[in-house]
């Protein structure tokens, strides 16, 4: 190719074209990586060269060309095009390779007003030099290309109109920390601030969208994760509703607990109108949910929960499906169904379902969720009570509507509330969990606003974090992560702003922080144990029950230090009970492994001193942020080797950690030929972790005679989750390019009997 062609510099200045350029900063990129072809991408950009081309398109055209030529057998190309990706994004932030030092840019970024005012006022002139010594830019150098794009699209503080940046990622690392340990003592704050900046600029620490784009910003509300309950008034629902909307403006996901509203004809102030049901409530809600976008950074979210035994459930089943009209669908918020032991009971027992108005049964809709024997017992009066209206349908029907539909949609959820309350942080009698979160991982107590101002309501927040096992080399490396995550945490609770008082309430008293893991999928493949043929049981044991125990202990000093949350007498903790006490003991029969740890010396020392935090796990998605830790998501096995998104930015491939060396061990998402094995691990876990897990179902139609999914299958894995005591179950995955799924409701119930009946 001649070189003819003429450039356009940033400065508008034009010059002619200098391959040798281009070819030195290609060769730079491909320092150290493997089976790069530097010639390759100059052949693949230089088609696309014109005359006159700006500088800036020749940067993102060598991109996109090392960007295409990512896939499994050439991995690192995601390393080269991160490279370019870094070069270019300093080059549109700063006018140079080189970062600014770090003072010079904090002041510039505060006077522009896209940082916190106060971090020039809580650190010195010398401060900001000793953490300026703390960066190590190179570490940029490590992010995967499909981490660069959802580090500029998500988490870099930037002008989301005019598409400017303001920052490279070592600068969002260390102002995090920065920010997070701003009230530790002087004498010990850069020490924290170092070891928490070096955990999660190495990926050892993933932390959330909230946190990662939020921190360092004049705007301080980071909780991932927000539950409303809603009571059965107009005042509550319309405090609800202000709720959702200040809180989805601030980049929370909501869950909300919509049960107690009253069913459709119920009577209203006396009988002088009947109630038009939950569906016109739900859409209000709906709209809430969807009248802010969070900032730019993501759209708005919401889960709603209701019991299966509420008079309308039959209509709300089908809320989310293509079919009907959109007076009687409320597809864009997702739906969990709360169900118990009574409810599976009656299904595989071949009985009915007794379907009433929560507004009917008070006291039954309250021992729901706080006392399983009171539930039934009420239940079982009010059935026969004539007084009462009702109606009722077969179990196995309900049950199989359930599941049809969570297999067409992919998202009716499920919540055992029985097990939420029975192994939980929370002492039920005194604060019963009513809900989950957006994602199903979040348990936590919450009480229903009476009006916005509400001194007695209660929205729970939950901040979250995650370890990347695949950097734990041994399992006493949770002692140190734990350290680090706990204290962080706690710290983002008084450093955030809370727009409702019943939210700064529980968050304050109750502490609760929800810590979770990515990368599950690498740290198998690297053990080399499998999800599906029960080699991984043992070394999940240990990892959760190491990573349980560690993040008592750091709570544990933390309050021994600072003092246990106000609300810890509200916890099972309180009484001595630890999560190794209460778990379903199913999981004996299915993992033999010992406890390794000395968890009664733990339980006299929470004896002693208590806790920070009534809560400290829970096992979330992670999907956007183990992006950023080129880790896989959560706990969830891969669906391919290379992971494509589709983004505004194009195609984002990634490949999964370590491909060459471990393609062999990794265990792919369809490869696996049922849920059993993974609903086990996902159970194991559970023994240990104090709140929920984001457990998905996977099912390959063709598996199945006639591309079916046969519902006998549905309702297997279904009552398997509860025998392992699975608190919830998130997404039912169905492999793509399959016919369109129809469930067989099956005449099987005596095989639906035969295969549950041991479950419960």
């Amino acid at each position: 190719m001649k070189t003819s062609l003429f450039v356009t510099k940033r400065n508008g200045k034009k010059e002619k074209i200098n391959l040798d350029k281009i070819h030195k900063v290609l060769n730079w990129a491909a320092e150290g990586l493997d089976d790069i072809s530097v010639s390759q991408v100059e052949l693949c950009s230089r088609i696309q060269f014109y005359n006159n081309i700006t500088t800036i398109n020749i940067h993102e055209t060598i991109i996109k060309a090392a960007a295409d030529l990512i896939s499994q057998d050439t991995p690192d190309y995601q390393y080269m095009a991160a490279r370019l990706a870094i070069f270019h994004l300093r080059k549109k932030a700063y006018g140079q390779f080189e970062p600014p030092m770090l003072y010079e840019h904090v002041k510039k970024m505060v006077f522009l007003g896209k940082y916190d005012k106060n971090l020039l006022k809580y650190y010195s002139y010398e401060e900001y030099v000793k953490m300026n010594s703390f960066i190590d830019h190179w570490r940029d150098m490590n992010f995967s290309y499909a981490a660069v794009k959802q580090l500029e699209g998500k988490y870099l503080i930037q002008n989301r109109i005019s598409g400017q940046i303001y920052e490279s990622a070592q600068f969002l690392y260390i102002l995090i920390s920065a920010c997070l340990f701003s009230q530790y003592p002087k004498n010990i704050r850069m020490n924290y601030i170092q070891r928490f900046y070096n955990a999660i600029s190495t990926f050892k620490i993933s932390l959330p969208t909230p946190i990662m784009s939020g921190v360092r910003t004049p705007t301080r509300q980071f909780s991932s994760c927000v539950l409303i309950e809603c009571a059965d008034s107009l005042d509550s629902i319309n405090a609800t509703t202000s709720s959702i909307v200040k809180y989805v403006s601030q980049r929370a996901g909501i869950g909300i607990n919509a049960g107690q509203i009253r069913a459709v004809g119920s009577p209203i102030r006396n009988g002088e109108a009947f109630h038009t049901g939950c569906i016109p409530f739900y859409k209000h809600f709906q709209s809430a949910v969807k009248s802010c976008s969070q900032g730019g950074v993501r759209g708005g979210a919401a889960t709603i929960f209701y019991p299966i035994w509420h008079f309308e459930v039959e209509s709300l089943l089908v809320l989310k499906n293509n079919r009907g009209i959109e007076d009687n669908r409320v597809r864009h918020v997702d739906y969990a169904l709360q169900i118990n032991k009574l409810m599976y009971q009656r299904m595989l027992l071949g009985k009915k379902i007794t379907l009433f108005s929560p507004s009917d049964v008070p006291q039954l809709y309250e021992a729901f969720f706080s006392d399983q024997e009171k539930f039934e017992k009420i239940y079982l009066a009010c059935e026969i009570n004539n007084n009462i209206r009702k109606k009722s349908i077969k179990a196995l029907d309900l049950f199989s509507l359930m599941m049809q539909e969570r297999t067409s949609t992919g998202r009716i959820y499920i919540q055992n509330v029985d097990h939420c309350n029975s192994h939980s942080s929370f002492n039920p009698k005194l604060s019963p969990i009513r809900q989950s979160n957006l994602c199903l991982e979040v348990t936590l107590p919450t009480v229903p606003l009476k009006h916005i101002h509400d001194k007695n309501g209660e929205i729970a927040l939950c901040t979250l974090s995650a370890f990347n096992l695949g950097t734990i080399n041994n399992l006493n490396d949770f002692r140190e992560l734990s350290i680090l995550s706990v204290r962080a945490l706690d710290e983002i609770l008084e450093y955030q702003n809370y727009p409702i008082l019943a939210a700064q309430k529980s968050a304050i008293s109750r502490r609760s922080l929800g810590i979770g893991v990515i990368n599950f999928a690498y740290y198998l493949a690297k053990n080399k144990v499998r999800y599906s043929d029960g080699s991984a049981k043992n070394l999940t044991h240990q990892t959760f029950e190491a990573m349980q125990y560690y993040l008592l202990d750091a709570s544990c000093d933390l309050a021994k230090e600072k003092g246990a949350c106000s609300s810890f007498y509200q916890t099972n903790y309180y009484l001595g009970k630890l999560p190794i006490d209460t778990y379903k003991k199913d999981i004996d029969k299915i993992c033999n492994e010992p406890l390794h740890l000395d968890w009664n010396l733990l339980r006299s020392k929470i004896k002693k001193y208590g806790l920070r935090n009534s809560a400290l796990s829970a096992l979330m998605p992670s999907e956007t942020s183990s992006q950023i830790s080129n880790a896989t998501n959560g706990i969830e096995p891969p669906r391919g080797f290379v992971s494509i998104k589709v983004s505004k930015d194009g195609i984002l491939r990634q490949v999964v950690p370590d491909y060459k060396k471990l393609k062999s061990q990794y265990e792919l998402l369809w490869d696996i030929p049922n849920n059993i094995g993974y609903l086990e691990l996902a159970g194991i876990m559970q023994k240990f972790i104090d709140q929920s897990i984001s457990v998905n179902t996977h099912y390959d139609p063709k598996r199945f005679l006639n591309d079916k999914i046969p519902m006998k299958q549905l309702l297997y894995d279904l009552l398997l989750s509860y025998k392992l005591g699975l608190k919830t179950l998130y997404y039912q995955n169905t492999r793509d390019g399959s016919k369109e799924h129809q469930n067989i409701k099956s005449e099987i119930e005596e095989e639906i009997c035969e295969s549950g009946s041991c479950i419960i």
